[in-house]
Order: C-alpha cells, then structure tokens, then sequence
C-alpha cells in the first residue's frame, strides 16, 4: 500500500496506537513497521494468534514481557574482541529471569491457546549461563569470589591500604607536621593517597604535590615515607584490574557460545510483545476476528470507525453480491459519507495487517491487491489540500492502477469544477474503474449521479440518512436509495415560503412538486415573538465613544437557532453597531441579538455563491415592483421593507 494511502486512511496512526500498548522499545518499532498482506492464509493466521492472545489476555493480563530492553544493543557487541561490561551481564542476566518466567506463564496456556504457546520452546533453557553470570557478577561489578586469583589480590590491595592510611595518619598525629597541615584528613588524588598542606609550609614536607585547592592556598601531597607502599598499591591494582577482565572475557566467551539461542529467544519475546500489544488494542476497540476471501465480497456489519471511539456511528455496509461491486453514496454534507468509505478502507487494511476490527460477528472482507483513494474535498477528518488539478492527477494515477484486485475509494468525485462537466467526468471515470473490475466506493453531491447508478449493471445507490425534525444529519447509511442534499427540507422547515420551494424543485429537476409548511405551533408562538421582537427594536441612545466594533459572527442566508424559542431562522440583515441581526422565522422578520444565536447551518451549504437572496427575503410584489422600478420610473409607488413593519 502507499505511503499517503495509510495516512490519508488513519492507518498510521492506528499503528501508533497499538504502539503504545508494547512494553518494550523493540516491541514498538515492530508495531510501527507493520505491514500488510495479500496472502490470505497468512492473514488469518494473524487473525488466530492475535485471537489466542486475546484469550490469554482475558485469563491473566501479566505478560512477563520485562528484560528486554538493551539485549540487542549487547548480542551485537559479541564476536568483537571486547569484553561485556559487568552492568551488562546483570540486563542480561535479567532477561534470562524474565524467558524462564514466559516458560512458566506459557505452560498452563497450551490448552487454550495451543499455537502462541507454542512459540515458547523456541526459547531455550540457559540454567548454566545464568549460574556463572549470578556468581561472578554481584551489585554491578565482578565479584571477589569470582575467581581464586581476584579474592586474593584484593585481599592484598585491603591489607596494602590500611598499611598506607596507618602511615598516613602517624604524619597527621605528629606535632612535627601537625601546624603544617590545613587540616587533620586522608583523601585521594588520581589513585594515590594525599594529605593537604597549606601552601606557605609546601617545603617543610617532602613529597609529590598532585593537587592543589581552587583557592591555591592548599596543596596535596604525597608524603615521600609512603611512595614506595603506594608503587607496590598501584602494582596490586594493575593486578586486580588484569583478573577482573580475564573473567569478563570469560563470562563474554559463554555468552558467545550461546549467542544463536539468545538471538532466537530476543526474537521470540519481540514478537511476544507485539503479538500482545495487537491482543491488547483489540480489547479496547472491542474487536473481533472476520472471515476473509478473495471474490470481492464485503459485509460489515456494526462496524465502527475506530480513530473515533465511542462517538462513531455504527456501519452496516454489504458489497459484491450478485454482481454489485460499486456503491455510490450521496447525501447532504457533514452526513458522513466521508467516514463511510473511510471506514470501509481503513478496517480492509487492517484486517490485511492481520489485526482484530470493531465489528459484530459474521463479518467479511474481501483481500485486494491495492486499496486506491481520492480523498481532500475538505470532508476529510483532518486536513483539505486538496485542488481539482492534484485530485485529476491522483484520479490519473488510480486509473493506470486499478485491477480486478482493487478497492477504488473516491470522495466528491468531480467536484471543484463547473457542475455540468464535473458532473460528466465523474460518470465516465465511474464507468471506467468499473469496467477495470474494481470494487467501488464513491461519494458525490450531483443528482444526475444516482440516476447512473440506478440503470447501471453493477452499481448500487446509497445515502446517508438525515433527521427532518432536528435538522441533523444522523450519519446512518441506507442502501439501496440515492439521496439528496436536504437544501430544500431544511428550507422549508427553516421558514422560506412553500411556493419559493416548489419553483426551485422546478427549477432543479424540471418537475412540479407541492410542499406544504408545518404550522402546528405558528400560530401558538407568533404573538410572543411580535412582542419580543418590538421589545428589541427599542434602541437606547448611546455617547458615540461608548459604541464598539461589533464583529461579524453571520452571513446573510445563514441558518440559525433562535435559542431563547428554540425556533429556527435564516439570518436577512447585520449585524448593527449594537449586535442585533434581522431574523426571518417562518416568513416574520424579527429583530435578536448575536448572542441569542447559534449558527446551525452555513449559508454556502445550503445555496450556490450567485443565489439570489431576494426570491427568500422579499415578497413577490415587491419584487415585481423593484423589477419595473429598474426598467422606468414608477410614480407613486411605495415599496414596503418588510423588516420595518
């Protein structure tokens, strides 16, 4: 798959995902470089180690999976000619712990999860190795008993030092060099020991200066008596120093000889952590396994999008049965069309990743060879950088690629350009990819589309379903049925007169069509609504200083809720130097405040850039009398402002 297929997908972020669910840093980077397959034995062996996982998960949810951090780092130190450090041995000594421990945790699981058990006795016992690493390595150094030649040159270096700091001290106790001192301490300088002499008496003491303070007024030397001891220390040192490497070379040889082991069980605790991170994030999206095939045939069902959590509306999609590889959604926007076949692409690849989907059971996805996307109309979850020249060469792209073996994703295909011809080159690319054997999956705003789909062999019509009574999308998809964009529903539940509605269907689809307004409770509110609205209009005179800039929240055309009534309203007019808007609601123009609304839906969803306000905001005769007006002059003739009256 392409590299901006899985992020345009979310496949991506899915893989950070599951990431954070491994315990070790080589566990993660193996989430990160998943992949996928086209092979179908293989995906479903995922799919079953990942069930077994999850299984074992459910019965005990500590995974000895601790020790591995730093072991690779190690093993590739080996066959060098250095030697393992002593702080090493003990992570490696720790990792040995934590393979006996995933012995021991695998042992009682056979029954149940028969095939990840199994991968344990790739892990190989190392009783001895460990032994001799816990006998000659304690608190991070080697230890004294090591070997027979350590315990006794150290033994030797302790009886060395005190005869050094016994003489040491007889020069401190002595009231020959006592006045000559800064002050009464033994310390340490590069290795040798020193006592600490004010500058001025530096000749009063002969010896080696090693040091001085930073303030230049103390000097430490090593007194001459203690030279020779401290030569036959340095000696035994060299001597501890030569015997503990012979050891860590020892130890380093052992590990050597057992390195094939030690890479296989690394291996195998790696793929422990990320078969169990996948187990893991499979339980917290609720996944389940589905069947897999090869002929085209998807069929989710309650599927959720899983970037989404629990805001995703479930998804019940069935695609490539009796010939029917092609689906094409249409719908208002912000209904989820988008998500639709976002989400269809997305839990495809990730059951080729052999990974757990939010789905019920009975599910079924189909295998392809390429999963092709056009996606960016700004639907898109995150970002629209999209233009109509970068979609066509995309769009070029997925038609030189698109085989039998493809899922075809295609967003507001053909949009971005003038309707009509857009319109067309979405019917002829359709008609190609389709030709091409793909299985399809398109979403787009123009009518004419679902009328292709319907007389098409191998197509199929889809919609994304909307609430008329809450003015919301309910982002449900239906099959089987095109649908439309609502403009003319919401309109006419907003308030715009049924006659305006029934001459834009006119217009639109070249057909009669009556509507009839709702007026159950019109007649109940008009009353209070007349009174709120002269209550408004009484404006209050202001010192011109005290007047601010009252910022743009509405456009004219944009639908709002009044929210004090609840009541729905097309934005006509302001805002004034106070806030105030004029309201149309139900063919009454009245007068609210900006924060008596809240912006339900955009003027530029509902009508085209050049629409022409007028036919919603001004009466017919008015209009009649404008249009006379511009053509001549009309004596006497006075035209009413509705908002005025």
């Amino acid at each position: 798959m392409k590299t901006d297929t899985t992020q345009v997908l979310g496949f991506d972020q899915i893989k950070e995902e599951i990431a954070t669910y491994a315990l070790t840093d080589s566990g993660k980077d193996r989430v990160l470089q998943l992949r996928i397959s086209t092979n179908r034995k293989q995906i479903e062996a995922w799919q079953d180690e990942v069930n077994e996982a999850v299984m074992i998960l459910e019965k005990s949810a500590s995974v000895p999976l601790h020790g591995l951090n730093g072991i690779q780092l190690l093993l590739g130190m080996l066959n060098k000619g250095v030697p393992i450090r002593p702080d090493q041995f003990l992570l490696l000594h720790d990792f040995l712990d934590c393979c006996g421990k995933m012995r021991r945790y695998m042992k009682d699981k056979e029954y149940m999860a028969p095939r990840v058990s199994s991968y344990v006795y790739s892990i190989e016992e190392l009783p001895s190795l460990a032994d001799e690493i816990n006998r000659c390595i304690r608190n991070g150094q080697v230890d004294d008993y090591a070997s027979k030649e350590l315990l006794k040159v150290r033994k030797q270096i302790a009886i060395q030092e005190e005869r050094l700091k016994e003489k040491l001290n007889q020069i401190i106790r002595s009231n020959k060099y006592k006045t000559y001192l800064q002050e009464a301490v033994i310390s340490q300088r590069n290795g040798r020991y020193v006592i600490p002499v004010k500058i001025e008496y530096k000749n009063k003491l002969k010896g080696s200066v090693l040091d001085r303070s930073a303030s230049g007024s103390t000097l430490y030397i090593e007194p001459e008596d203690i030279t020779a001891q401290q030569e036959q220390l340095d000696w035994l040192l060299a001597e501890e120093e030569l015997e503990v490497e012979k050891i860590l070379l020892y130890l380093t040889g052992l590990v050597e000889g057992k390195e094939r082991e030690l890479h296989l069980a690394v291996e195998t605790m790696i793929h422990y952590d990320f078969l169990f991170a996948k187990a893991k994030y499979s339980r917290s999206i609720e996944g389940q396994p589905v069947n897999v095939n090869e002929s085209h045939f998807v069929h989710l069902i309650q599927a959720k999008h899983p970037l989404l959590g629990a805001n995703a509306v479930p998804l019940t999609i069935k695609l490539g049965q009796d010939g029917q590889h092609a689906l094409i959604i249409t719908g208002p926007n912000t209904g989820g069309k988008t998500v639709t076949i976002k989400t269809v692409g997305l839990l495809t690849m990730m059951v080729q990743a052999g990974l757990h989907i939010p789905v019920e059971k009975g599910s079924e996805i189909s295998i392809f060879q390429h999963i092709l996307v056009d996606i960016g109309d700004g639907q898109s979850i995150e970002q629209n950088l999209s233009t109509f020249s970068s979609r066509i060469t995309n769009i070029i792209e997925i038609l030189k690629e698109t085989n039998d073996r493809s899922l075809v994703l295609l967003d507001e295909l053909g949009s971005g350009t003038d309707p009509g011809e857009g319109m067309g080159l979405a019917t002829a690319i359709l008609e190609q990819l389709y030709q091409k054997g793909a299985t399809l999956l398109a979403t787009t705003h123009y009518s004419e589309i679902k009328g292709f789909a319907e007389d098409t062999d191998g197509f199929m019509n889809g919609s994304m379903e909307f609430d008329l009574e809450t003015l919301k999308p309910t982002y449900r998809l239906l099959i089987g049925k095109g649908g439309e964009s609502q403009a003319f529903a919401i309109a006419l539940k907003l308030g715009v007169h049924p006659q305006i509605i029934e001459r834009a269907h006119q217009i639109t689809y070249k057909t009669k069509k009556t509507f009839a307004m709702e007026e159950a409770d019109y007649y109940q509110r008009k009353e209070a609504e007349k009174q709120l609205a002269n209550n408004r209009y009484v404006k209050r005179s202001r010192d011109p200083k005290e007047i601010k800039t009252i910022l743009q929240h509405f456009s004219q055309g944009d639908n709002v809720q009044i929210t004090i009534t609840g009541e729905y309203g097309i934005i006509y007019q302001g805002p004034d130097e106070t806030g105030n808007y004029i309201v149309q609601v139900k063919g009454e123009k009245q007068l609210y405040n900006q924060k008596r609304l809240k912006m339900y839906i955009q003027a530029k969803e509902l009508y085209p850039e050049d629409y022409d306000f007028d036919v919603i905001f001004e009466s017919k005769e008015n209009r009649k009398i404008r249009h006379q007006m511009g053509r001549k002059h009309v004596s006497e003739t006075i035209v009413e402002e509705e908002g005025n009256k």
